[in-house]
């Protein structure tokens, strides 16, 4: 039970010190400060701080996913469900990257990069896994067809974000990708 909390306790201290200061300036020295707790624990439950970015980003998106398909369980059809799923959950993950890692690193650092490539697999298995466990979209939309519109969606958002300049970009391709190109994919998922 204790090492749950010590968990919990770093997990928040890392949560709030890569939000104040991004993941990149912030110090294993500083999270462990920060929980209250010797370097040697921070190391026991977590390998790296790449580790606990992970596990952070995960835990916020996860929360998200499942706070946004509560809220669009009353869709009126199948596919405006998927679009503003698919839509709100990019969302939630450039905000989420944006806010706690922080784009120009990201950019700049091949290890944030191959990092941000585990994020996206990781992020599609629980979408994927999410909207399987959705009895309407398993009897509906084969695993195939979903893993398409996931695999594609998070592909152009990710592409995106990684070519924005400013935030207005990303304002733009966001509307662009919602009006221009989510449709086209949601259709092409229901065929």
């Amino acid at each position: 039970m204790e090492a749950d909390l010590v968990v919990q306790t770093i997990k928040k201290s890392a949560r709030e010190l890569f939000r104040h200061y991004g993941y990149n300036k912030t110090s294993v020295n500083q999270l462990a400060k920060h929980a209250n707790i010797a370097k040697a624990t921070f190391y026991k439950h977590f390998a790296s701080k790449e580790l606990i970015l992970h596990a952070v980003l995960m835990d916020y998106i996860r929360e998200n996913v499942q706070d946004i398909l509560d809220k669009n369980v009353r869709e009126k059809d199948l596919s405006t469900f998927l679009a503003n799923t698919i839509l709100r959950v990019s969302r939630v993950t450039y905000t989420v990257c944006n806010e706690f890692v922080g784009w120009e690193f990201i950019r700049e650092s091949a290890n944030a990069q191959e990092y941000l490539k585990t994020l996206s697999e990781d992020l599609e298995f629980l979408l994927l896994s999410t909207f399987i466990q959705n009895e309407t979209i398993a009897q509906t939309v084969s695993e195939e067809r979903l893993t398409f519109l996931i695999k594609c969606s998070k592909n152009i958002v990710f592409s995106f974000a990684f070519t924005a300049v400013t935030d207005a970009d990303v304002r733009k391709n966001f509307i662009s990708f919602q009006k221009e190109m989510l449709p086209y994919l949601v259709e092409a998922t229901l065929l």
